[in-house]
């Protein structure tokens, strides 16, 4: 299948929720994208093709990065890292705040995830702002790896998410 015709698809199974979480924001809802198997596997695929071979695991983002990274790691036999929002991992961790519009956030990983010199690719559902993934790239990094680059499903490109993780390799399979 075309990439052209697999934009169009996931485009098509995406679902758009005005005023969620809050009034003026339109919630990206990838729900019945992940229920058909055929596009789900599609989708995972496509993520993974470019880092055949090229990368030592796969972190996801809390929580919808999860989905999808998981998937990816499982798909190119690799482990998965999760990065959470602080206080969610039990035992020791290793965490970064980063600034919101409207506050601070903190995402965390265990202190022990990460080898020193691996090579981990980030991989979140939607690139909107940006402040997490670039977080969680300054947070990998400061754990000893290197990040190659950032998947996205789903980029915003009036949101300038990629001014945050800008000197990063950042694909997304999808731009509105």
């Amino acid at each position: 299948m075309s990439a052209a015709s697999l934009e169009q698809r996931i485009l098509g199974a995406l679902r758009d929720i005005p005023d969620f979480p809050e009034p003026g924001v339109t919630f990206k809802d990838i729900t019945p994208l992940i229920a058909d198997a055929e596009l789900f596997a599609e989708v995972v695929r496509a993520h993974a093709q470019p880092w055949q071979g090229s990368v030592d695991a796969v972190a996801g983002l809390e929580a919808r990065g999860f989905i999808f990274g998981a998937a990816i790691a499982v798909h190119l036999g690799l482990g998965f890292i999760p990065v959470r929002k602080g206080g969610k991992l039990p035992g020791p961790t290793v965490g970064v705040d980063y600034a919101l519009e409207y506050g601070t956030a903190r995402i965390e990983i265990h202190e022990d995830a990460v080898a020193q010199g691996s090579r981990v690719l980030v991989v979140d559902d939607v690139l909107a702002t940006g402040g997490t993934a670039a977080a969680a790239c300054t947070l990998l990094e400061s754990c000893g790896a290197v990040v190659p680059g950032v998947e996205i499903l789903v980029e915003i490109e009036a949101l300038r998410g990629r001014d945050a993780l800008a000197g990063r390799a950042v694909r997304s399979l999808v731009t509105v």
